[in-house]
């Protein structure tokens, strides 16, 4: 008697697919890549105060000045040296990462990554901690916290801070994320793009731990809808939602949670749960049933606009 042939499953309803994509594992904190040095930058801000310093050495005359002229001069240069040595670490660090797309190539980078870069080097941490948030949260926290903040430069420093604040932020620990990004300062941060960023969890930590009126003076600097910060997009409209809400203008915070539940829906998800304000929970309930995101819920009472 031949085998009974086993039937394949029914196709999937528009809706069940939509409700299996929401259940899929997502890193909302996805890393960014290594920080850069702007080495432009860094030029203007360092010549034009050492051409200052050699004009007074020149005119004073005297041996000293000139001494101390060309002792600041030297650092200057050592800056701009460990700036471009970090730069082309970093560019070499981003080609292995940007190959790596599966668990295993993911595996097979950090193999590399241990191999061709020292232990404790800043680039290939921040590369690592990428490579590791796909599967771990948790374990990339700990990778980029062996990063030393008081021997990095001050910019790479903010950027350690803001991608260990971002994984307490998606974790659900605001508390351990606001001291790192108090310690974060945006001003020196000249890149929109990466301040926009920066902004975006500094933000949201601000916001989730009684500051949310600072955090919208802040927030109201960015245009999340400018097309050279699309990839900043989701990270200040999710820091706009919680400080709005917790502001109680929900008519802004619900016009955020549109915005985002275009992008991804799962995002949206993460409003639904405990330990967020109930009026962000209800209204994020209300998005993902309207969406088909997510099976209808009865929620209580009505939402204020």
């Amino acid at each position: 008697m031949p085998a009974e042939k086993k039937s394949s499953p029914p196709p999937k309803s528009a809706k069940q697919s939509q409700v299996a994509k929401l259940k899929e594992p997502m890193a909302t904190a996805t890393p960014r890549q290594p920080p850069k040095i702007e080495v432009r930058s860094l030029l203007m801000r360092l010549g034009l105060p050492l051409a200052g310093v050699w004009i007074i050495a020149i005119l004073v005359h005297h041996w000293a000045a000139k001494a101390v002229a060309g002792g600041l001069t030297l650092l200057g240069l050592g800056i701009i040296g460990y700036a471009l040595y970090f730069m082309r670490k970093t560019q070499r660090v981003a080609s292995i990462v940007g190959g790596a797309k599966t668990k295993e190539e993911r595996q097979e980078a950090i193999e590399r990554i241990d191999k061709e870069f020292k232990k404790g080097d800043a680039a290939a941490t921040f590369a690592k901690a990428q490579l590791v948030m796909q599967e771990d949260p948790r374990a990339a926290l700990e990778i980029l916290e062996t990063i030393n903040l008081e021997k990095v430069m001050a910019n790479v420093a903010d950027e350690a801070r803001g991608q260990r604040a971002m994984i307490h932020l998606m974790l659900g620990e605001p508390q351990n994320a606001r001291p790192l990004a108090d310690g974060i300062d945006l001003g020196r941060h000249q890149d929109q793009k990466s301040k926009a960023t920066l902004g975006a969890v500094v933000c949201e930590a601000w916001a989730r731990t009684g500051q949310a009126k600072k955090a919208i003076d802040i927030l109201e600097l960015f245009d999340a809808n400018d097309v050279n910060l699309a990839d900043a997009k989701p990270g200040l409209l999710r820091a706009q939602v919680f400080a709005y809400g917790a502001m109680d203008d929900i008519k802004k915070a619900r016009s955020a949670m549109h915005q985002l539940s275009k992008i991804d829906p799962r995002i949206v998800a993460g409003f639904a749960q405990k330990g967020v304000h109930p009026l962000l929970v209800q209204e994020a309930k209300k998005i993902l049933e309207r969406s088909g995101a997510m099976p209808r819920i009865n929620v209580r009472g009505p939402m204020r606009g």
